[in-house]
């Protein structure tokens, strides 16, 4: 069967969240390098990056997370996956004031805050089904995070694709039904 709707986690798959870790050491007086280290300390152990909060006794101002950019390969891919008229959704584990960046570049966009369940739950990706409006093996779910991703989305049926990069895609070897990429540019000729 071929695939007619494709998912993407947003951090770290669309968007480089880089920015956002420095703005959150800024705003609360920790030195960059010292947080940075500590979500990859976080990732390492696999922990929830929100770890840092507790190590660091900090409580971010969530203003502090709206500095996302897209990857420079995101806006093209998602361009060329619509112009082959496929459904293109964006969910991931975010706040709600995320979906807004997203939204004007794909089909539908959601938060695990909006729907109240965030991954690796198989609830949440019983909800991507759901938005999509296909069977499993017609979606495609598109993230960098083995456990919270690729994972999850096989075991919900669908086609599963790991991007190797963040820090959370390099840590963890992915199933070998998942297909793997470098690049969003890559993803599209990656597809079945």
């Amino acid at each position: 069967m071929a695939v007619t709707a494709i998912v993407f986690d947003v951090g770290e798959t669309l968007v480089d969240e880089t920015r956002n870790w420095e703005h959150v050491a800024d705003a609360c007086g920790v030195p960059r390098f010292t947080l940075m280290a500590l979500v990859g300390a976080a990732a390492a152990r696999g922990e929830s990056p929100r770890r840092v909060r507790d190590w660091l006794d900090i409580d971010p101002p969530r203003v502090a997370f709206l500095h996302d950019e897209f990857y420079a390969d995101a806006l093209p891919c998602l361009r060329r996956l619509k112009e082959r008229g496929l459904l293109v959704g964006a969910v991931g584990n975010m706040g709600i004031e995320h979906e807004e960046l997203v939204r004007p570049h794909v089909d539908f966009a959601a938060s695990s805050e909006r729907w109240g369940v965030e991954k690796p739950s198989p609830a949440f990706f019983e909800r991507v089904l759901s938005e999509t409006g296909r069977p499993p093996d017609e979606v495609a779910y598109v993230g960098d995070h083995v456990v919270n991703d690729v994972e999850p989305a096989l075991a919900a049926g669908m086609v599963s694709v790991h991007i190797r990069r963040g820090p959370w895609g390099y840590l963890l070897e992915p199933p070998p039904r998942a297909i793997t990429i470098r690049s969003l540019d890559e993803l599209p000729e990656a597809l079945p």
